[in-house]
């Protein structure tokens, strides 16, 4: 029914499409850097907690259902990176379990840490939780210090290794890497304008309003150049090319840009995109009625990661490319499950769409108004 060809390149589409969604949910994080800036008083503190503690198990789940999905699909990546790059894995994860952590102890009774704690703690994951994942991200594009030896899996001597890692930095290594720290940074202003937009459309608060549309220009501006800076410099640099016939491995200059090219509907896509995500900011920036940008800059967040992804795997590119030894670069085909997993999985994924239409269902049912302080003050299962 369906190829080996095929399966491998609808679950990097899965892939790319999970990503999306993790870079459009990341408003969460971005907001929560925001919550000391845009608050004056305690009221205002405790409804910007609040309402993005309604969205984090969504972030967090999205990002455990991205993982997953990896593993499932692609399990060399998944040994090779989060085997060999741990230590950004790791610092990822802790930024998401002290998120979790805050939001559950910040207001329960006998707290010594006080609240600003635990609210420093939710900074933390707004900063550094964003940086982390867009950088590590950036590595699909700029290569990682690792090699791969399929052969030592038949070794007799121990416990056989396939891939090692290059240095002792562990994945560390790639925020040396201006280009990482570019689309590093993106990430981090795109997150804190997606949280603006979202702030706009879903707070009863003259004050946070106001507050959040100065932050809108604020983060709408940097996170552009820096998006910029990246795409740019991607499409002018060499990209990892892979022979269909041979697998063999090299760099082609303006790789990623013959791929927009030669994938004209991804190009599309990409564009579309785009001009949601700048449509959604200028048009809340010029009118100030106007309160439903989110709804434009979202989707067109998913639309473009999800294109961007596409072309980092897709066209025969090596998604993970060893910057050290090209041959060990990793791609759809030589590093996914078998053909039946991917065959089960596949029918398993028919429910996708049924789930997100449930959960966009469930998440426009649960907040048919916009909230204001004293929908939190009688709410007894408020943050």
């Amino acid at each position: 029914m369906f190829t080996y060809s095929f399966l491998q390149h609808y679950w990097w589409f899965i892939i790319s499409l999970l990503g999306g969604i993790l870079a459009f949910l990341l408003f969460v994080q971005g907001g929560q850097s925001m919550i000391f800036s845009l608050s004056k008083t305690e009221d205002e503190r405790r409804l910007l907690v609040n309402v993005l503690g309604r969205k984090w198990e969504f972030t967090f789940t999205t990002l455990v259902t991205f993982g997953g999905a990896f593993f499932a699909s692609f399990p060399l990546f998944y040994s090779t990176s989060f085997g060999g790059a741990y230590w950004v894995w790791m610092a990822i994860l802790f930024c998401f379990v002290i998120q979790a952590v805050s939001y559950e102890f910040q207001s329960k009774p006998g707290n010594l840490l006080g609240k600003n704690t635990y609210r420093s703690f939710l900074f933390i994951n707004g900063l550094l939780g964003t940086i982390l994942i867009g950088a590590a991200i950036a590595t699909f594009f700029t290569g990682s210090d690792f090699s791969v030896n399929k052969a030592n899996i038949a070794s007799e001597i121990g416990s056989p290794v396939i891939s090692q890692w290059g240095n002792e930095w562990h994945g560390l290594e790639a925020l040396l890497n201006l280009r990482n720290w570019f689309l590093g940074l993106a990430v981090f202003f795109l997150s804190r304008t997606l949280a603006s937009l979202f702030f706009i459309n879903r707070l009863n608060n003259e004050n946070l309003e106001k507050s959040s549309r100065k932050a809108l220009i604020i983060n709408a501006i940097p996170f552009v150049v820096f998006f910029l800076a990246f795409v740019i410099w991607t499409l002018l640099a060499k990209g990892f090319a892979v022979d269909p016939a041979t697998g063999e491995v090299s760099l082609v200059q303006y790789k990623y840009f013959f791929n927009l090219i030669e994938l004209p509907v991804v190009l599309v896509l990409f564009l579309l995109g785009v001009v949601a995500v700048l449509g959604g900011i200028i048009w809340t920036i010029l009118k100030p009625e106007f309160k439903k940008g989110i709804w434009l800059a979202g989707p067109g967040t998913i639309i473009t990661v999800c294109s961007l992804l596409l072309i980092a795997g897709y066209n025969n590119t090596a998604y993970y490319p060893s910057a050290t030894d090209l041959q060990s670069s990793l791609t759809i085909f030589n590093s996914s499950s078998s053909e039946f997993t991917l065959k089960a999985m596949t029918i398993v994924s028919i429910l996708i769409p049924f789930v997100l239409a449930y959960i966009f269902y469930g998440w426009r049912s649960m907040e048919k108004k916009r909230t204001d302080i004293a929908d939190i003050n009688s709410d007894d299962h408020a943050y």
